[in-house]
């Protein structure tokens, strides 16, 4: 349930704030792939074993995935920009954390901080559903969505660049720089949502789903050094499974939960998460790929420089951020269903043709732009799908969870890829070298997972462009009190209002009052379809729905408990 909420967006947005709130989540998709250049490395850095070194990555994972949901459900309960100015700081304190230390335990704590912030693209979504226009909210969601792969892609050049001319620590450094600047931004341009949900926090609910996550999440990126068969990784994937169907019993009881599985379980909610896993599996793909094919030597690779292999890869962010203005011409005239269909065949046109463009540096360009052209379309569509079926009091948990989806594809691609690169290498002078094999079989893994994703799309349901942006109700609990108002408004149909406002009682012999609404929403302002008898041609008013007994945003003032229509 909602304590204010608007019909339309508050008009507050001035034109920076989309910049803005993208800038936010370039900088947090910075932070996730700051350390790719140097991973081969971190056991020598952090004078640690490589099985104790990939926790510096697995601590960003977890913390990011548990921080999604909980975040967005903060958001829409104490403000979003109130939120991802908080997700914002901790990142840069764990930034100046790991800048100061090679100490694998403090390392890892800082990393754990900066993970939070992968909150902040949910949020930022919510900001620009709250406060745009309805002409400027396609693109805007578009690039917000993208943002996480514009900045990884934009960032992988830069890190290279760094972290082969200088300490490697000056990376974090420069992170904690762009986050200040994020936080100053949006404290400057970004106004608050005026939409906020009522009730608590679910903190069972948010321990829970944060237990569940750890312990599935956890034996899938640990998997290839513990052993997929080992007792350990088995036993933490029941007990997820365990713990996630008890999490899931429990929200389905409790009034106000961190995440509405009853929404979520919605086709159109539950296709479009599912196929946001397969969005993520697919992107962290060619992440994990192109890379290395570009880096390896002459014989098994390119052969080729750090900074150029960044500089190859970075026009898939760069293609990406480009897309989100055709996405939203492209959806506003065939529905952000038919874009993710779009996006997902060029992601497997990219893979396919991926498969044959392995010989040369500007092959892989060419593929890093088609590949960055469909995920940046199927990312775009992703926000729109999710926030056409949820209520606008949920929009901030409903997209963290999809967000979180995408996570849990990146996640699963992680670890699968590993263990196919792993299994195809070649083992030279003690050292497994991944082959071209592997290489083109991860594509087709790629391709796969498209394919699945592309299936479920196909099962959602279709939305007309002038139903893609959606009418803003305050919660579930208030359609009974909007059906109770339309249902009034039925009842004044062929009726003409007197001086008074009341249908019927004077202007057209023989018609009776309209009926008293107690208790119900006031109807004010919008012109409706309804018309009296055509002798009149006078339409009977009738339109936007605001809460009772709520302040009325848009006046300032106070909406009675009773009016009459």
């Amino acid at each position: 349930m909602t304590q204010t909420t608007t019909d339309r967006p508050s008009g507050r947005a001035g034109g920076a704030v989309v910049p803005v709130l993208a800038f936010a989540g370039i900088v947090v998709a910075v932070m996730q792939t700051l350390l790719v250049p140097v991973i081969k490395d971190l056991p020598r850095l952090l004078d640690a074993s490589p099985a104790d070194a990939t926790w510096v990555l697995t601590s960003t994972l977890l913390s990011g995935a548990v921080a999604t949901p909980i975040m967005g459900r903060l958001g829409d309960l104490y403000g979003k920009r109130r939120m991802l100015v908080a997700s914002l700081a901790v990142m840069v304190i764990g930034a100046l954390i790991s800048a100061s230390t090679s100490d694998l335990i403090l390392m890892i704590t800082g990393r754990t901080l900066q993970g939070v912030a992968m909150g902040a693209i949910p949020l930022g979504i919510g900001l620009m559903r709250d406060m745009l226009p309805r002409e400027r909210l396609g693109s805007a969601m578009a690039l917000m969505s993208s943002s996480i792969g514009v900045g990884g892609g934009l960032a992988l050049p830069a890190a290279a660049l760094v972290a082969q001319h200088s300490d490697w620590h000056a990376l974090y450094l420069g992170a904690a720089g762009l986050g200040v600047l994020a936080i100053v931004l949006t404290l400057t341009v970004v106004p608050e949502s005026p939409v906020r949900a009522e009730g608590t926090f679910d903190l069972p609910g948010a321990l829970g789903l944060s237990a569940g996550l750890v312990l599935f999440l956890l034996p899938v990126s640990k998997g290839s050094d513990w052993g997929w068969t080992s007792g350990t990784t088995l036993g933490l994937l029941g007990a997820a499974v365990v713990v996630l169907l008890l999490w899931g019993v429990m929200e389905l009881r409790v009034p106000a939960p961190l995440v509405d599985l009853r929404t979520s379980a919605r086709r159109e909610v539950l296709l479009t998460n599912l196929a946001s896993i397969m969005v993520g599996v697919s992107f962290f793909v060619v992440s994990l790929v192109l890379p290395q094919l570009l880096q390896l030597p002459a014989g098994y690779g390119l052969g080729q420089s750090m900074v150029v292999a960044g500089l190859c890869v970075a026009p898939l962010g760069v293609t990406m951020m480009f897309t989100a203005p055709v996405y939203a011409r492209l959806s506003a005239r065939y529905g952000p269903k038919t874009t993710l269909i779009l996006g997902l065949l060029i992601i497997a046109a990219g893979y396919g043709g991926g498969l044959g463009l392995m010989n040369a540096a500007w092959q892989t360009v060419l593929t890093s732009v088609i590949l960055g052209a469909g995920i940046g379309l199927a990312y775009s569509s992703l926000p729109a799908l999710i926030i056409n079926a949820v209520p606008a009091s949920e929009t901030g948990a409903a997209n963290g969870l999809n967000t979180l989806m995408r996570s849990i594809g990146t996640s699963v691609s992680s670890a699968v890829i590993g263990m196919v690169l792993a299994n195809t290498a070649d083992t030279v002078g003690g050292v497994e070298i991944p082959t071209l094999h592997g290489f083109r079989l991860s594509f087709l893994i790629a391709t796969a997972a498209v394919t699945v994703g592309l299936l479920l799309a196909l099962f959602l349901p279709g939305t007309r462009p002038s139903e893609q942006l959606p009418r803003l109700r305050a919660s579930s609990e208030e359609d009974a009190n909007l059906e109770r108002a339309e249902a009034a408004l039925r009842g004044t149909r062929g009726r003409v209002p007197n001086p008074a406002g009341v249908p019927g009682t004077t202007g057209v012999p023989g018609t009776t009052g309209a009926p008293r609404v107690t208790g119900a929403p006031r109807v004010t302002g919008a012109p409706s379809t309804t018309r009296a008898p055509a002798t009149t041609g006078v339409p009977v008013a009738c339109a936007r729905v605001t809460p009772a007994g709520r302040n009325d945003p848009r006046t300032g003032g106070s909406v009675p408990a009773e009016d009459t229509l």
